[in-house]
């Protein structure tokens, strides 16, 4: 196994812990699904409930790091340089209707770049992490981008509702953060969409660039409405010509 870094390790711990969690509270799901009250006040306490955990775990080992999360723990800390940016479950729809299709996403940016990112698929126990040159890795194996170069035998993943019609293989997952793991791992050919939150995509952004994929400038300032294009090296002009107007 490659050597990770302390913060990396703690990132790991923090998403298993929350993991063992939110794999109880999916169990629960299919039961909820025929209740009158719906799943959905269930979903946003497995929500709150995996991002205490995380963020427990996390401040115990670095209690002056700051947090941006897409729930209410975000709060700005002594440490300013060095933010954990957390989503404790993307793909909530997903998880709603007992759909095995959703992730933990935490990454570490320290002053104004990611410097290591981590998404954890629990049920299907996949684990997609990189440090800052060091490489991206998906369960303790070294992952590239693909290296297709014709689009119509690629495979795209998108998100969000768009007007144009773009001739091209596309998936909807619902899970942004899966779809930029993927693409690192070569599963998806590439990743687009407008509005996605940085929580949703910042554990990928650092996955993607040491997997060997390009991704365009990302302000890591803003939290909503980032766009984002991410795919392999042989694509990317070809793909950014495309979506000129997406």
């Amino acid at each position: 196994m490659q050597s990770i870094s302390a913060n990396l390790n703690i990132m790991i711990k923090a998403a298993e812990k929350a993991s063992r969690a939110l794999i109880r509270d999916f169990g629960e799901i299919e039961k909820l699904q025929v209740s009158t009250k719906g799943p959905t006040d269930f979903v946003s306490n497995a929500d709150l409930k995996a991002e205490k955990i995380i963020i427990e775990e996390l401040k115990k080992a670095r209690p002056y790091y700051s947090i941006i999360s897409e729930e209410d723990g975000s709060e700005t800390n002594k440490d300013k340089n060095n933010t954990w940016i957390i989503d404790p479950i993307d793909g909530t729809t997903n998880f709603l209707h007992g759909v095995p299709h959703f992730a933990i996403s935490i990454a570490l940016r320290s002053g104004d770049e990611i410097v290591s990112g981590l998404i954890y698929d629990p049920i299907k126990d996949e684990m997609f992490y990189a440090e800052k040159d060091n490489g991206a890795f998906f369960n303790n194996k070294r992952i590239r981008v693909s290296k297709k170069r014709d689009l119509n035998s690629c495979l795209f993943a998108t998100g969000g509702k768009f007007k144009n019609e773009i001739d091209l293989p596309l998936r909807q997952s619902g899970s942004a953060a899966l779809d930029v793991a993927y693409v690192a791992a070569g599963r998806y050919d590439g990743y687009f969409e407008n509005n996605v939150s940085l929580w949703d995509i910042a554990a990928g952004i650092i996955i993607i660039k040491e997997a060997g994929g390009v991704i365009n400038e990302i302000n890591l300032a803003q939290n909503k409405n980032i766009p984002i294009r991410a795919f392999s090296m042989a694509i990317n002009d070809k793909m950014l010509e495309i979506l000129k107007n997406f």
